[in-house]
Formats: structure tokens, sequence, C-alpha cells
């Protein structure tokens, strides 16, 4: 693809679009930037761009008559669908490229791409930690930080790019094509930005699309919205996991093991020594194993890693004890389906943080687990009345201004072999700059407590 002499509209100017802009920049093409913040509220992302020629700053996000002089739009990740610049872009016939889409069309290596609703980060950063220990060079990015645009700027030395992809960089996927591409799961999530379920579900499929003659793709056979997708995908491969189910071909739990099927080789991989806990981090682990294999990677290597890998900051991580209760960090839980794969992991008493700001999804469907494991219900947020209203009957429930008011009611109300999970099932942005920061500070909270 080549760009030079193009005006592309860069919309977003957060780590990616940044990235996205100065790529364009270094192959000749002409930028300008619309963010829905005005240039004096951009900080350092404005700083990188100063007094280079060929950019653009500026631009209100809702400006249409700068689509006059676009060749090609690439939105950042979280821009909706329905920003005016994209849907007036649509009308026009002007291309729309992910930044996903455009460093694709750069990238020179085999791609592994991880989606789904939750899940994907920490089988991205297992598959890349078993890819390396096996001697592999390995580019570990996308959704998960580090953006794939970025690391196609550079040589490209590596076997293989292991790339989290989630549904905001699918949206405007056209000609992307992993040769291992894994969906672990598709719940209610996201909702605010493609407006339904069936079009959440529609996008994630597209990570599928392109596939064909010598691809894998990777499913999870317990899910029921991906029950018919394996009869329709283009994979020359497919291969499926299950928690609940014993496969004849891919992965599943068979008693105290993970036992792998593919082509007469039959391996097991003990549970008692994989240290990520939950039923949810078993699909994690088989799916990423699913695609080690593929990558030819050996039994004994591979058991190596998942005997020492602990998972990702903020997904379930033990955040300390104090006086005799654990507390444990899921601030990157911001759906309700990932509060029940964490709730899972405990067999209570749990005090349980939700709230922040709605996305959509039914917290009904925690009820069960919450009369079996939930001592204490603490809400917080935006959030917090609305989940009150829907769960808080089932079990003691308090509401809270903010998390960390939230945090020192689950202090004052705890005792000995309680867990206080913060596992929030909304995002972090009506008190929080994102998911990791809520967690920072909740960690915070834990240490500043342990130490009085």
């Amino acid at each position: 693809m080549n760009v030079n002499g193009k005006r592309v509209l860069v919309i977003g100017l957060g780590k990616t679009g940044v990235a996205t802009a100065g790529f364009l920049l270094d192959r000749g093409a002409g930028i300008m930037i619309a963010d829905e913040k005005p240039v004096t509220e951009l900080g350092n992302a404005v700083e990188v761009f100063q007094g280079r020629s060929g950019v653009e700053l500026g631009i209100g996000h809702d400006d249409v008559n700068i689509l006059s002089r676009t060749d090609i739009i690439v939105p950042s990740p979280g821009v909706p669908p329905f920003n005016r610049l994209l849907t007036e872009g649509l009308k026009r016939g002007i291309p729309i490229l992910s930044e996903l889409e455009l460093a694709w069309r750069y990238l020179k290596i085999p791609a592994v791409a991880i989606t789904g609703t939750n899940g994907k980060t920490t089988t991205t950063s297992l598959l890349g930690r078993i890819l390396e220990h096996c001697g592999k060079r390995v580019f570990v990015g996308g959704n998960i930080g580090n953006p794939l645009i970025s690391y196609v700027n550079g040589t490209q030395e590596d076997d293989y790019a292991v790339i989290e992809v989630s549904s905001f960089q699918l949206q405007w996927a056209e000609n992307f094509h992993p040769f291992i591409a894994a969906l672990l799961n598709v719940s209610y999530d996201h909702l605010d930005y493609h407006g339904s379920f069936e079009e959440y579900l529609c996008v994630k499929e597209r990570i599928f699309a392109r596939q064909g003659k010598g691809d894998l793709a990777i499913l999870n056979a317990d899910d029921p919205a991906l029950a018919d997708l394996s009869k329709r995908l283009p994979a020359q491969h497919v291969s499926c996991f299950s928690s609940s189910t014993r496969l004849r071909e891919g992965m599943f739990i068979d008693g105290e093991s993970l036992r792998y099927r593919s082509a007469g080789v039959d391996e097991t991989y003990p549970v008692r020594s994989i240290r990520l806990r939950g039923t949810h981090n078993m699909e994690n682990v088989m799916a990423a194993v699913l695609a080690a294999k593929r990558c030819g990677c050996p039994h004994g290597k591979i058991v190596d890693v998942l005997e020492v890998f602990e998972g990702i900051p903020h997904r379930v991580e033990f955040a300390g004890t104090v006086d005799g209760v654990a507390y444990y960090d899921d601030s990157k839980g911001t759906n309700v389906d990932a509060v029940y794969r964490a709730l899972e992991s405990f067999p209570g008493p749990v005090i349980l943080l939700l709230g922040g700001r709605y996305k959509g999804g039914d917290f009904g469907i925690l009820s069960e687990l919450m009369r079996e494991k939930v001592k204490m219900l603490i809400t917080f947020g935006e959030a917090g009345k609305k989940i009150g209203a829907a769960i808080g009957g089932i079990t003691r429930t308090e509401t809270a201004d903010n998390m960390i008011d939230a945090v020192v009611i689950a202090r004052d109300n705890s005792t000995p072999g309680d867990v206080v999970l913060l596992s929030p099932g909304c995002s972090s942005f009506d008190e929080f700059k994102n998911y990791e920061q809520r967690g920072s500070v909740f960690k915070a909270m834990v240490d500043n407590m342990g130490m009085k």
C-alpha cells in the first residue's frame, strides 16, 4: 500500500493515533488530526508533531468539511462507528481503515491473532511467553498496549507477530489475514459502541474472514453464540477447546488434566502445575496451547511456561492480605461475563465491588453465584444504583459514591477468611482514565492498609 502524497485523516490522538500518524508521515502522507479534545488538552501528543511539515492539528471531531480533501480515514480504537466523520466518510466513499488493517498491509511476518470478550490479554501474553521459551522471536502487541503500527515501522525480524485484537480494530478491517486466529468467547460488551449484540458478534467474526488454505481457526466449543460458526469458517483447519465436553480433536478438560488431541498426537497438561486459577483461565490456556502446537512448540517447553506464568496485572490479581482478608484486583473485568468468571474462581465468602460506567449487559446472570458466594455487595460510581436495583436484593448491599469509598466499606465489613474482589463489570471512565489506573489505586489502598 502506497500512502505517499495521500491526505489521511487520523481520528483520535491517543497512543494508537500518535503511532499511526507518525507512521504515515514517515511514508510521505499528509496528516490531518481530529480529536474531540481541543489542542490545548492533548498535551504531549501534540508536541510530537509540532514543527513537522505535513501535519494539520486541531480539527474538530465533527467538522465534516475536512472530508472534501481526505483520501483515507484511520480512526483510533474506541472511536465509535456512529462518529460523524465516519458516517459522512462512508457516504462519500472514502476508504476507512483501522490501525490494525493499515499495519497489516505492511506486516511481513506471520500473524497470530486473538480476540474475545474476555481472556484475550491473558491468552496473548501466555502464547507470546511460550513461543519465546521455544526459541522463537516474537512481537507481542496490538490491543495489549504496543500498537502493531509501531512494529511494522521497524525491521520486522521476528518469527511471529502475536496480536491481541479488539472489536474496535476489527470494525474497519478488510484484508487482515492471520494464519492462526482465535475467538475465545463472546458475551454482551461494548453495546454502547456496536449498538447490538448481533453486530458485536458479526464484527468479532471478521478475524476469520480472510483465512483459507493452511490457516487455523480456534474456537470455544462451549460458547452458544459460536455454535454454528465452525461450519462456515473459511479456514482449512478448525480446532476447538472445551471445559465441559470431551472432544475427539482439539483440547478439553479431562479430570485433573488438560488433554490435547490432534492428528494422532495425545498429550496431557496437569492442571495442578498451572499457576493460573479458574475455569476461564483453563480455557485461555487451552487456546494458547492450540496455537503454540500449530507453531511447532513441544510439550515439555509448554509445560515449563504453564508452571510459572502467573497471569496479567488487574485480572484476578492477588493484591495482598490484610488482617486475614485477601484482596483481589480484577479491574480489567469490565463486563458482566468477566465478573461471572472471576466469581467462579473463589469458593467464598466474597465481598464484591461492582460499579463504574455502565456498558450494557445483564447483571442478573450473577444471581446464582452471588447467592452461593457473595456475603456482601458494594456498588459504586455512575452505575451503582442501577446495579443495586438489578441484584441488590440477593445479599446485603451498600452503595458508595466512588471506588475508594467502596474499598473502605469492604474493609470495615470484612472478617478473616473473606475475599474482597474488585470486579467492576463496568468501564472506569466515570472516575479513572482507564482500568489500569483504577486497579493501581485499589492495590495502593491495600498496600496502605497493610502498613497500618
